[in-house]
């Protein structure tokens, strides 16, 4: 009788175990793994965590050793199933560690979820294992490793099994095909979806996602066009699909007619929306979604803060960040990242560090992209010292090796300062090949200190690795120009025009009322362009009154002054700024962004129209935020 009590209660006892540490209980309900509790689950749980009363005799005990054991091919696979949602190994193979020691391993249902659980961990060896000692396979066994095998870019072993499999349902068809498609073998994953015997919303998502992946948006939205009920998936396939393609505005475009539809977004489509309204620095769009955001009480704790705070940080309203952060109360690593990468972004590298400081003392430990926005910070202000600290101190208290972005930080610091030799000195001694955005940085400085032969070392490496890059060309120009070798500048040209090279043309947009007005260099499409060129006539007498004179070294033609300042005078930004002064409301920021970097000479003339006109101008260029008041820049001229 002991010994089966013992075994009674060794089966009872190793249960509790594998639940406790699966779930600590509440784990599994209150953290929404399980929406709708399998009843199984529940009973498992509530059954091993009350203590049972002692066997009363012998008959009792076997009854509850029979029930323990059989009882096991039914609860296990909860559990097993569990430990797969919450990427649980260690407690699942101890699952899977029980199931043969009660002789259940080989029940369907257990081994079925043990194939599903090992391929969701990313364990295909021993999912294949499982999988090979079914003797009577379910569609949960064929189409789990089906699945697993496509996820982890196997296909041709997905392929196989696919082939082989007696009877195929939709989950085997769309697995095969997002497998596909994921590999960049978007005809074959067509092929296959043309194929189906029968296609349901999961299937066309599947298909579109595909082809938005591989960048054809016209197949995409064809098959969008023609889906014969669209859902939410389908909606957000589309807006994440040109939001992580970098094309903002069509993402807006599918999210505003979506929102036509009366089609409420969740939390996937905010989330995509806002990084589209962040890449196009939409304030106003921005404010909307995020009004969408409180009225509907979504949670902020996750994702979806720190797309907030991002949103206001990239469209210039640091206030506005800072102030979604200090409301949200359960934050995370992530929601300090975006607020730190924020305030290195505009400036601010005391209050960035100062927050860093915060989060180590909240308990909070740093990641890797944490330290990417202070090594900015550092960088955007000038403070060579502290970004080389913490750039050690990433290595030697948290263990975390340094990346070609945080090289990229480091190089990016030492070049705005001038220290343009030690920067080559830390591009030779990195561990790893320095990228192109590194070598442009080196260039930039080149042409901010005037360095003729390092900006040619840096301007050759960039061309190797990216022989299409017109700022290359356009910086190595500015520094030949700034010494008068014009000589040089023709053969740039000419060697841009072979190489069907062309320069990027400025352009500045500028939000208002709901509309965003773009503006390239001598724009004269505008409505107002009349008015426009009549306050930039008005500017520029103001400007000169103040004691502007302009910097033509920017200006790459061999052409009298009088010209250079002409063509100064008509820049993108200067065009948007004039915009802004004639519509947005005295007492309002005037917000620009621009495309390229901000020149010298429109920089200088910022920081007086500031002061002459008493409005704060705020201007995003390619790598930062100038906030332009009472005559001075945020950026202190680093940037």
């Amino acid at each position: 009788m002991v010994g089966v009590t013992r075994l009674a209660r060794g089966v009872s006892h190793h249960l509790v175990f594998v639940s406790l540490s699966l779930t600590r209980t509440s784990r599994l309900f209150k953290g929404g793994y399980f929406l709708r509790p399998p009843h199984q689950l529940i009973h498992v749980v509530v059954f091993f965590l009350l203590p049972p009363p002692p066997p009363t005799t012998t008959a009792d005990a076997l009854r509850r050793s029979s029930a323990s054991s059989a009882s096991s091919s039914s609860t296990l696979p909860c559990l097993i199933k569990a430990s797969a949602q919450l990427e649980a190994a260690p407690e699942g193979k101890q699952l899977h560690g029980l199931a043969l020691k009660l002789g259940c391993a080989s029940d369907p249902f257990v081994s079925s979820s043990l194939v599903s659980f090992y391929a969701k961990c990313g364990d295909l060896g021993s999912a294949s294992k499982v999988f090979d000692r079914i003797a009577c396979k379910d569609s949960v066994a064929w189409n789990s490793l089906i699945d697993g095998y496509a996820k982890s870019g196997a296909i041709g072993p997905a392929r196989k099994l696919f082939d082989e499999m007696p009877q195929r349902d939709l989950f085997s068809w769309t697995s095969l095909i997002n497998g596909y498609s994921k590999l960049g073998e978007i005809d074959t994953a067509r092929e296959l979806f043309d194929r189906m015997p029968e296609k349901n919303a999961v299937s066309w998502n599947a298909m579109i996602n595909g082809y938005m992946r591989s960048g054809d948006f016209a197949s995409a939205r064809r098959l969008f066009d023609e889906m014969p009920m669209r859902n939410l998936v389908t909606w957000n396939s589309m807006i994440s699909g040109f939001e992580k393609l970098g094309l903002f505005n069509k993402a807006l475009e599918v999210y505003d007619a979506m929102r036509r539809e009366n089609l409420a977004p969740n939390t996937v489509t905010l989330v995509s929306a806002l990084s589209a309204v962040s890449g196009l620095a939409l304030l106003q769009r921005g404010k909307v979604i995020h009004t969408h955001v409180r009225q509907n009480g979504f949670n902020l704790d996750g994702v979806l803060g720190v797309c907030l705070i991002e949103m206001y940080s990239k469209c210039g309203s640091i206030k506005s960040a800072l102030s979604v952060f200090k409301r949200i109360h359960r934050k995370k690593v992530g929601h300090w990242t975006a607020m730190i990468t924020g305030l290195g972004m505009h400036g601010m590298a005391g209050h960035a560090i100062k927050l860093f400081g915060e989060m180590q003392g909240a308990g909070f430990k740093p990641n890797s992209v944490t330290f990417v926005g202070v090594l900015n910070g550092c960088s955007h202000a000038g403070m060579v010292e502290e970004g080389r600290r913490y750039f050690e101190l990433m290595r030697t208290k948290y263990d975390i090796r340094a990346t070609v972005e945080h090289y990229g930080c480091l190089v990016d610091l030492l070049c705005r300062v001038g220290r343009l030799e030690e920067a080559r000195v830390v591009i030779n001694r990195m561990p790893m090949k320095p990228n192109k955005v590194i070598w442009m940085s080196l260039l930039s400085g080149c042409r901010k200190y005037g360095n003729i032969g390092l900006g040619k070392y840096a301007a050759e490496n960039v061309v190797e690795l990216a022989p299409d890059v017109s700022g290359c060309y356009v910086l190595l120009s500015n520094i030949y120009a700034s010494a008068g070798r014009w000589d040089e500048v023709s053969k740039l040209r000419e060697l841009m025009k072979d190489r069907g090279v062309r320069k990027d043309p400025g352009c500045s947009m500028v939000e208002y009322d709901g509309i965003v007005h773009e503006f390239i260099v001598g724009d004269r499409s505008h409505p107002q362009t009349k008015e426009i060129y009549c306050k930039l006539n008005e500017m520029g007498i103001k400007l000169k009154s103040a004691g502007y004179v302009p910097d033509t070294s920017q200006v790459l033609l061999c052409v009298e002054d009088k010209d250079k300042e002409a063509e100064l005078a008509r820049h993108s930004e200067r065009l948007a700024i004039a915009f802004g002064l004639i519509n947005v409301k005295a007492g309002a920021p005037i917000r620009v962004v621009k495309n390229l970097r901000v020149c010298n000479d429109c920089h200088s003339a910022t920081k007086l129209l500031s002061a002459i006109y008493e409005r704060e101008i705020v201007v995003r260029d390619n790598s930062r935020f100038h906030h332009f008041k009472d005559g001075a820049c945020s950026c202190m001229d680093y940037w």
